[in-house]
């Protein structure tokens, strides 16, 4: 019997880089033929929502942007429990924290997939609100989907070229060419926040 494998991009894509793993989900929808027992999640900022997810799964796959504290754009690959560990390394955001606590209770529960890859890749820029992928960034993608393709090899899954449909994707709307094509200029929209409240700031 076929093992049942998530494929799973995480991340919040409002803050640049942040958005690494929902980009390659989507990209690997866009181009991969994937068999019925696997699945692509986009996985967003949900946290302990995706512990269902977990459940039903044997083998996962996550993508993610990790401050490994190595130059930006690299890759790095960790397995099964070295993942919670770099999961939690530096927290970057709440989502971080949160699927650590994920993999922590799944554990206590006794359905943590058996097998479990981290594809993570360092960022270049966090602290763009409403910005997209760096393009230093954005170019490792390619490279994370053939890192993938290799894991699911090895769990015996084979892979052509093709499209995958997947009701657990964004909405096309937030897509990476509709949002990062669709962003205001710098003049139309602050980007950092409110600067009416900005520390030192006089309205």
């Amino acid at each position: 019997m076929s093992i049942r494998i998530l494929i799973l991009g995480i991340g919040n894509v409002l803050w640049a880089d942040e958005g690494f793993g929902v980009r390659c989900v989507e990209a690997m929808a866009e181009t991969h033929a994937l068999p019925p027992n696997v699945r692509l999640l986009d996985g967003g900022t949900q946290g302990l929502y995706l512990l269902p997810f977990l459940e039903d799964t044997d083998a996962l796959l996550v993508f993610d942007a990790i401050d490994y504290g190595l130059p930006p754009g690299t890759l790095k690959v960790v397995t099964n429990d070295e993942v919670p560990a770099f999961m939690g390394a530096k927290k970057m955001s709440l989502h971080q924290t949160g699927f650590q606590d994920v993999i922590a209770t799944a554990t206590l529960m006794g359905y943590r997939p058996r097998d479990m890859v981290l594809i993570g890749c360092q960022p270049a820029e966090l602290d763009d609100y409403g910005g997209g992928l760096r393009p230093e960034i954005a170019a490792r993608i390619p490279e994370a989907l053939c890192l993938a393709r290799e894991t699911l090899a090895r769990w015996g899954v084979t892979v052509s070229d093709g499209r995958t449909a997947s009701d657990l994707l964004a909405n096309p709307a937030i897509r990476q060419a509709a949002y990062e094509q669709g962003r205001p200029s710098a003049a139309e929209a602050c980007r950092t926040g409110d600067a009416r409240f900005f520390p030192g700031q006089r309205p």
